[in-house]
């Protein structure tokens, strides 16, 4: 048997906050929370260990003492589910994503942002299921 990716660790300095973003972004729910680690994931898997198939990873965010210094080695790639890339980078930007610069020339077909604690992210022009 392989293994499955079920989770994304975020260092981060407010859990919480982060959690409530990326929550917002996915359309994900709380999983588990406390002052340090805050754990979000799908509403439609409710038991990951059970579940034979793919899942939706969850994503947990626990506080560090050190702040972000450089560019992410690992980051989500997003695509849209419902509206086109023009909308969802319109969405994302509202709840609180900033453009980003990580050396892009202007040609590439994704738009890369950060999270509100300036983690990189990008949104995809193509859709998948």
């Amino acid at each position: 048997m392989t293994s499955k990716f079920t989770e994304l660790a975020i260092d981060c300095a407010n859990p919480g906050a982060l959690a409530e973003f990326w929550c917002a972004v996915l359309g994900y729910d709380v999983l588990d929370q406390d002052d340090d680690v805050v754990t979000i994931g799908s509403p439609d898997v409710t038991d990951p260990e059970a579940h034979r198939g793919p899942v939706p990873p969850a994503l947990t965010f626990a506080r560090v003492p050190e702040g972000k210094t450089v560019k992410n080695r690992l980051h989500l790639d997003l695509n849209p589910a419902d509206r086109d890339q023009e909308a969802e980078v319109r969405r994302l930007l509202d709840l609180g994503a900033r453009h980003a610069d990580v050396g892009q020339t202007g040609d590439e077909p994704w738009v890369c942002l950060a999270d509100p604690e300036q983690n990189e992210f990008c949104v995809l022009a193509t859709r998948r299921p």
